[in-house]
């Protein structure tokens, strides 16, 4: 997670959780035109477009006044959906025994994207088997994880 990022969840968590849901995480997104804030959240009975409209509405409320992004932006409100991003251990550990995509900020082996089959989460690290090898990939090091959905 970047700076902004954590900025952005200092600033968002508290207001969510008051919500009732839980914050899965935020992506910033900086693109050729205005940058997205992508938001996903969750709750044990799933996630509407309702949701996502008041969370929205509370959420840019809180922007408005904390003003931690400069400039123009888009936000977007989402549930974590079938290829549900994985943000800290214990998104990894709710998926321990499935198949995920990581790409990495920089390269191991020679290599930045991984997928395989989630074998464990330890201090700091996550085990994916690749290609029937143990790959240990530092958590610091993912830049970003998702979970593979199953057909």
């Amino acid at each position: 997670m970047g700076p902004i990022e954590q900025r952005l969840t200092t600033f968002l968590e508290p207001s969510i959780t008051g919500l009732g849901y839980e914050l899965i995480g935020i992506e910033y997104v900086s693109g050729t035109h205005h940058p997205v804030v992508r938001i996903y959240i969750d709750k044990p009975d799933g996630i509407g477009v309702d949701d996502c409209e008041r969370v929205s509405r509370q959420v840019s409320a809180v922007l408005d006044v904390e003003d931690p992004v400069q400039g123009h932006y888009t936000l977007e409100v989402s549930s974590p959906g079938l290829d549900r991003p994985l943000f800290t251990a214990a998104h990894y550990e709710r998926v321990v025994g499935e198949e995920i995509k990581a790409k990495l900020h920089r390269p191991i082996a020679g290599r930045r994207n991984f997928k395989g089959t989630l074998l464990s989460v330890r201090e700091g690290e996550v085990v994916i088997e690749v290609d029937g090898e143990e790959r240990v990939l530092p958590l610091s090091d993912i830049e970003r994880a998702r979970l593979v959905p199953k057909w």
